[in-house]
């Protein structure tokens, strides 16, 4: 599942975040619910009733190890500008910090910035640093990181070389000709000073917190280094060479099998009390028996335990369970263009020169499989039956449930009706005309969708052969190819110069605001359908141009259009959002647990049994 970093949604992953984050990562996004109008609510194992925790009472210790399980390894990249999955983004939210982060109400409040100002028409806002923070090296964290952190996503080789992240910056002032070459001077955000830095907009914004909430990276490792080369870096990629100033340091790793954290000592927070904590990467199919001794601790993003496991860890008598929303959902995405080679061999994202997929171009011939996939059946009602056992809902939109701009009545519900799916096929001329029970296109041609699908999330892999016999059942031939593991599907995914048709991804979504463009504008890197629709890019824009955009009621009128516009056209179909099912250990104490992390102030959590 992608997950953006801390806005999951979850490449990534790559996601695929992104999961990873997105983390997706994710922190992607990699971002499952049963009322989207009600707060977080939290489900939590006991103790038995009369147990007292006299160790609670001696408050926390210092020392010892806990164990993290993950389903997929990471793809490798360890640089918050251009990781892209919900795997890395576990390895990133531990290491590296934004100037604000968000509390349990989905409030900023203060990281690295103290405090800041907004000029009186919204164009510029101030941050005071934090003073005395150190990087993992031990060099100081000043305004020059942050600086160069937003310049590095705003130049030129920035997309040529991978890099997702542009909507944190185009709103910037001076983006297009900074980017663009035009110019050398970055106007978008400037040093006053070691510890005063001001993000300047081109036009008034609506939600300055949010693009000022990227995680920074060092001026001064990364200055020396061409951006075009920055992904390949060993500063991106190894383990004692990633630099954040987060509670933990990544010192060490056995590529594919576990990933080492360690305490930083010189923590700005305060020294952790944890000396590490460790990332292991563990088939799902395993995962709640080491859960049951105690050889793994905790399991959260991306994917959670299994919702057919629910039942079976709520009795283990040393776990507990958290379900809530989670920022997030399943979808099976259309490939509706494919980028020539030529711009994917140079990293240009230019639609001008993407190349229809003629097999899935008409919007009807989406709605029409949009029809033939039984979502319910996916999710089910409880008692066993459905792949999430009733533990999350199918959705039509894709806006958090949890935002204000969640609108479920503006959406199209494809409701599950075969007969339908075929009318609408036979009327478009897609009908069988050799006899072998499959539909040839409206020219008499074999009309056949390649499918393909990542391992890592067990759910997601169930759900593809449940897709391809839903749409054959409709007569759609499908060719479902062999899954294939997050660091070679997402390559795939993104280059997409091939003859991909239908995908499979999860997204963790941002918890910082509802603005879509991230995943959906035309230029977006997480826009992997390659969707180019000029309704939709007007839409996202008119929802955050001042001065109508302060006007919360505004930007919810224009999101319900742009949600009803998205599942007309239907780039995706969303298949469900899963309930987050997160298990710890109840051995660790001083989890906080937000509406879209459990790993905020890691530097707080402790064992009992430290020695």
């Amino acid at each position: 599942m992608l997950k953006h970093f801390k806005h999951r949604f979850a490449l990534l992953i790559l996601l695929l975040m992104i999961g990873t984050i997105l983390a997706a990562c994710n922190k992607d996004d990699d971002k499952e619910l049963s009322d989207p109008n009600e707060s977080t609510s939290t489900d939590v194992s006991e103790t038995d009733d009369g147990e007292e925790d006299a160790s609670v009472d001696s408050g926390p210790k210092d020392g010892g190890t806990i164990v993290g399980a993950m389903y997929s390894a990471p793809a490798g990249m360890f640089n918050p500008i251009f990781y892209e999955e919900a795997y890395e983004a576990n390895i990133l939210d531990f290491t590296h910090e934004g100037l604000v982060t968000q509390n349990e109400k989905l409030e900023f409040i203060s990281s690295l910035a103290e405090k800041w100002e907004v000029n009186d028409d919204q164009t510029e806002i101030t941050f005071f640093l934090k003073e005395g923070v150190k990087w993992h090296d031990g060099e100081d964290f000043t305004a020059d990181d942050v600086v160069y952190t937003y310049q590095a996503m705003s130049d030129p080789e920035y997309e040529n070389a991978g890099g997702v992240r542009v909507n944190y910056v185009a709103p910037l002032l001076g983006y297009e000709a900074y980017q663009s070459g035009e110019t050398d001077v970055f106007e978008g955000v400037v040093a006053d000073g070691d510890y005063k830095v001001t993000f300047k907009f081109a036009e008034p914004n609506v939600s300055p917190l949010y693009y000022a909430s990227f995680p920074i990276i060092p001026e001064h490792i990364f200055s020396s280094i061409s951006v075009k080369d920055i992904p390949e870096a060993a500063e991106s990629k190894d383990p004692g060479k990633v630099i954040g100033t987060g509670p933990f340091k990544f010192t060490d790793m056995i590529e594919r099998e576990q990933y080492i954290l360690e305490r930083n000592e010189d923590y700005w927070q305060g020294a952790p009390h944890l000396d590490s904590i460790v990332w292991k990467v563990v088939a799902q199919s395993v995962m709640i028996g080491l859960l049951e001794k105690g050889e793994i601790d905790f399991v959260a993003s991306p994917g959670g335990i299994a919702p057919a496991d629910h039942d079976i860890v709520a009795d283990f008598g040393n776990i507990e369970i958290i379900e809530q929303a989670d920022f997030g959902y399943q979808l099976m995405g259309f490939k509706l263009n494919h980028r020539t080679t030529a711009d994917v061999e140079s990293g240009a994202l230019n639609p001008d020169n993407w190349v229809p997929n003629k097999k899935l171009s008409d919007p009807k011939v989406r709605q029409a499989i949009a029809h033939a996939v039984n979502r319910q059946g996916l999710v089910g009602s409880g008692h066993g039956e459905g792949l999430l056992h009733g533990r999350g809902q199918p959705i039509n939109s894709p806006i958090a449930q949890q935002m204000w701009a969640y609108d479920e009545s503006s959406a199209t519900a494809y409701e599950y009706d075969p007969d339908k799916a075929g009318q609408i096929l036979d009327d478009l001329g897609y009908v069988d005309v050799t006899g072998d029970g499959f539909r040839e296109d409206p020219e008499g041609k074999e009309w056949i969708l390649n499918f393909d699908y990542p391992t890592g999330n067990e759910l997601r892999e169930r759900s593809a052969p449940i897709l391809q016999s839903d749409l054959e059942n409709v007569g759609i031939k499908v060719n479902l190819r062999q899954p294939a593991e997050m660091s070679v599907y997402v390559p795939g995914l993104t280059d997409d110069n091939t003859d991909w048709d239908l995908y499979l991804i999860g997204w963790s979504l941002s918890s910082t605001d509802p603005d879509p463009a991230g995943l959906w504008a035309t230029k977006a890197g997480y826009n992997f359908s390659r969707w180019n629709s000029p309704t939709s890019e007007e839409l996202m824009q008119k929802a955050v141009k001042a001065p109508d955009a302060f006007d919360q009621d505004y930007r919810s009128k224009v999101y319900a259009e742009w949600q009803k516009h998205f599942s007309e056209e239907l780039p995706a179909l969303l298949l469900y959002a899963q309930n987050s099912l997160w298990a710890y250990n109840d051995r660790i104490q001083g989890i906080k647990i937000l509406p879209h992390s459990m790993y905020q102030d890691a530097h707080e959590w402790w064992v009992e049994d430290a020695e």
